[in-house]
C-alpha cells in the first residue's frame, strides 16, 4: 500500500476536539451511531472504493497522537489536561466502524461509544474524497485548481480598492473534508497565507494550522446539540441544555454557536438574553444568508445587545462573490468571518462529491437537524422528526 492519506490524527477539523472534549466531560458514557450520506451523483459509484477505503481505515486505525501533536494541542488554552490525556492512549477501534457496499452504494456506519466513534467523520470524508479523485487525471485537475485559486486571489485584491467598512473582511479555509487532495489543501492554505495575509486568517485543519503558523478554526457543528436530543434532558430544552455545556466547559472561549440544528427561528427562541450575552456571535450553515444576518441583528437589537461587539460566521456553500456581497451588506453593523470549504479546496474543474458523515442515533435513539434548506434535513425516523417539528412549532 501506498502512503495513507490520513498520516496524523491531528488533521482534523478544530471542532472535532473542541466537541469531543465537551462530551467526553459532560457525557462519556453516550453511545452513538454516524452514517455516510452521498447527496450528489458520483461520475462512477463509490462501492468501487471499498477495498481502498478498507485498507485506508486499516492504516488510520494504526495511528496514535505523537508526542509533539499532544504538546501542540496542550498549548490551545481551551484543551484541558485530562482530555489530551485521553488523547494520549486513544486509538480508533477498528471493530467500531463497518464499511459495506449495496449494489452501486457505498455504505459507512461508525457506531459504538460516542467518545470513540466521533472522530470517525472528518477524517472518513477525507479519505472517500481523495480516493475518488485519484481516478482523475491530476496535472489537468492541479492546472485548473491553481488557475482558478489565483483569481479568487485576484478577487480578493480588487475588493482592496472599496471603501473600508466598519469591520475587517476575513476568511478561513473549512475545506477539510471535501476537499481533492492533502497536498493540494496545504498547497491551497499556504498560498493563501502567502499571498492574501489581509483578509485569511485561519483554517479549520488542525495540522496545516500548526505547520504553517496558523489560528485553528471552529467551535461546534451539528452533531453536538443533535446529542442533546437524547441526553435526557427534555427536548424542548436540548437546545439550551447544549449551549449551558458549552459555557461551563470553556467559560468564554469558543464563543460561536451553530444555528440550525432545529432551525434559526426555533434557536433564537432559546437564545435569550443570558447566552446572547455569553456568546461571542452565531454560525451560518443553511438557509438565505441574508435574512438569517438579519434576523441574527434584529435578535440582538431587541435584546438591546450591541451588534458591533459580535460576530456573524458564514459558512454554507460560499465561494469568494458570495462572501464579499455578505460583507457589503452587513460589515458596517457586526463583525463578520466567512469559512469557505470545498470553492477552496476542491474547486479543480470536477464537479465535487457532496458527502457527509452524520449522527443518526444517540443512546439508541433517532436524533434529527431541521436545517433551514430542506435538502439538509437528516433523520431516519419519520415519527421522531414529525415530533421534533411539533415541538418546535415548524411546518413542515
Amino acid at each position: 500500500m501506498s502512503q495513507a492519506i490520513i498520516g496524523s490524527l491531528l488533521e482534523t477539523d478544530l471542532y472535532k476536539f473542541t466537541m469531543w472534549q465537551a462530551m467526553l466531560h459532560r457525557h462519556p458514557q453516550a453511545q452513538a451511531e454516524y452514517r455516510f450520506v452521498c447527496r450528489n451523483q458520483p461520475v462512477f459509484p463509490l462501492a468501487e472504493l471499498l477495498p481502498e477505503l478498507e485498507q485506508e481505515l486499516d492504516a488510520l486505525c494504526d495511528l496514535s497522537f505523537r508526542p509533539d501533536e499532544l504538546r501542540y494541542l496542550s498549548s490551545l488554552r481551551f484543551m484541558k489536561s485530562d482530555f489530551v490525556d485521553f488523547l494520549r492512549i486513544f486509538r480508533f477501534q477498528r471493530d467500531f466502524i463497518k464499511a459495506s457496499t449495496d449494489g452501486l452504494t457505498l455504505n459507512i456506519i461508525a457506531s459504538g461509544p460516542q467518545v470513540h466513534v466521533m472522530g470517525f467523520e472528518i477524517h472518513l470524508l477525507a479519505i472517500v474524497n481523495e480516493l475518488y479523485f485519484r481516478r482523475f487525471d491530476a496535472q489537468t485537475a492541479l492546472t485548473q485548481g491553481r488557475q482558478r485559486l489565483q483569481h479568487k486571489i485576484a478577487q480578493l485584491e480588487a475588493f482592496e480598492q472599496e471603501p473600508a467598512r466598519a469591520h475587517p473582511f476575513e476568511v478561513f479555509d473549512f475545506g477539510l473534508r471535501r476537499r481533492f487532495s492533502g497536498p493540494w489543501q496545504r498547497e491551497v492554505v499556504a498560498t493563501l497565507k502567502r499571498e492574501i495575509p489581509q483578509y485569511f486568517k485561519g483554517t479549520s485543519n488542525v495540522l496545516l494550522a500548526r505547520d504553517l503558523g496558523l489560528v485553528p478554526i471552529g467551535t461546534m457543528a451539528h452533531e453536538y446539540l443533535q446529542s442533546y436530543q437524547a441526553t435526557g434532558v427534555r427536548l424542548r430544552d436540548h437546545q439550551k441544555a447544549a449551549l449551558e455545556d458549552w459555557v461551563q466547559e470553556y467559560r468564554g472561549d469558543l464563543g460561536v454557536a451553530l444555528t440550525d440544528v432545529v432551525g434559526m427561528d426555533a434557536f433564537l427562541a432559546d437564545f435569550d438574553l443570558y447566552f446572547a450575552k455569553l456568546f461571542d456571535g452565531l454560525r451560518h450553515d443553511s438557509g438565505d444568508p441574508f435574512v438569517w444576518g438579519e434576523k441574527a441583528l434584529a435578535h440582538y437589537a431587541k435584546l438591546r445587545i450591541d451588534a458591533h461587539h459580535k460576530r456573524l460566521v458564514f459558512s454554507d456553500g460560499l465561494d469568494v462573490p458570495a462572501a464579499i456581497a455578505l460583507h457589503r451588506h452587513f460589515s458596517d453593523r457586526t463583525q463578520l468571518g466567512f469559512g469557505i470549504g470545498t470553492n477552496f479546496s476542491n474547486d479543480m474543474g470536477h464537479e465535487a462529491l457532496n458527502i457527509v458523515m452524520k449522527l443518526t442515533h444517540c443512546n439508541g435513539q433517532a436524533v434529527a437537524k431541521l436545517s433551514d434548506s430542506p435538502g439538509k434535513t437528516i433523520c431516519e425516523d419519520e415519527t421522531f422528526l414529525a415530533y421534533l417539528r411539533q415541538v418546535f412549532n415548524i411546518k413542515s
